[in-house]
């Protein structure tokens, strides 16, 4: 059941607000603002569908092109920063359906910038797709494939330089003792130092036997992965489900812990079975 909507008051205060096409600083919109809030409340629970559907209603019904403007950009920002596991889908969808095609302009060639670098990084990898296939350099030079068809698998980009990554792979231990289940751990350097590369192998390992740890890395940067997998920056993680589908997307290690926790329980379901 669709949820009732705030159209009618959003858009009754939207067509009375005057303004240009700049940030507002003068504070006209903040009651606008404020019942955006309350409408981003009451669709909290609803599926990332019924949240599309709902907000393209509303942009499409501000009659005057600053209160779409202001609306729709105020929709995108909301869910781009959103901490909310899957809610970048609402954003990457507002780029594509609004900004991109030009029916809404951002404020400025930055923002505009911005908007389409996160579509890009987001764009492929949203929860519930299939994962990107990647085929990258192995230690010895040989090439590999990943995910693997049929293995639940965690992909963690990192670069040797990355004060975080070096940070993380002092948690992964702990975390990778965890798993219960098969898995395949694919760290993938994304820089192309050779030496780099050997010594930050070192760092990430773990005596879990339920864990098959893959080092990667594409040194000749012959893969799509900045594209694919949006890494413009490091650390990144992902969680791949046996069929290809992407459970976890850009997680925290306390995320992947979660996740890790929630597999544990449905392998030892399964094994019951």
């Amino acid at each position: 059941m669709r949820i009732p909507r705030l159209l009618s008051l959003l858009l009754v205060l939207g067509l009375c607000l005057p303004g240009r096409a700049q940030i507002d600083t003068t504070g006209r919109y903040a009651p606008l603002d404020s019942l955006l809030t309350q409408f981003y409340g009451a669709l909290e629970r609803e599926e990332v569908s019924v949240k599309n559907d709902e907000f393209d209603a509303l942009i499409a019904s501000c009659r005057d092109s600053l209160t779409r403007q202001h609306v729709a950009l105020a929709i995108f920002d909301h869910y781009r920063f959103s901490r909310v596991m899957g809610e970048e889908a609402v954003a990457v969808h507002v780029f594509d359906e609004w900004i991109s095609p030009g029916k809404v302009k951002p404020r400025s060639e930055f923002e505009m910038f911005e908007a389409e670098r996160f579509a890009l990084e987001n764009r492929s990898t949203l929860l519930g797709m299939t994962a990107p296939t990647l085929t990258l350099r192995t230690p010895c030079g040989g090439r590999r494939t990943v995910p693997a068809e049929g293995r639940i698998t965690v992909l963690f980009f990192y670069s040797p330089h990355c004060a975080k990554c070096r940070l993380e792979t002092h948690v992964l231990p702990s975390v990778l003792a965890e798993v219960q289940f098969p898995m395949d751990f694919c760290a993938i350097d994304v820089d192309t130092d050779r030496r780099d590369f050997r010594a930050f192998r070192k760092a990430i390992r773990t005596p879990n036997r339920n864990v098959r740890v893959v080092h990667l890395w594409d040194p000749k940067n012959e893969s799509t992965l900045l594209l694919d997998y949006g890494v413009f920056s490091t650390p990144k993680v992902f969680v791949v489900w046996k069929d290809g589908e992407i459970l976890g997307r850009r997680l925290e290690m306390e995320n992947l812990q979660e996740i890790i926790h929630y597999i544990n329980m449905l392998y030892g379901q399964e094994k019951e079975e």
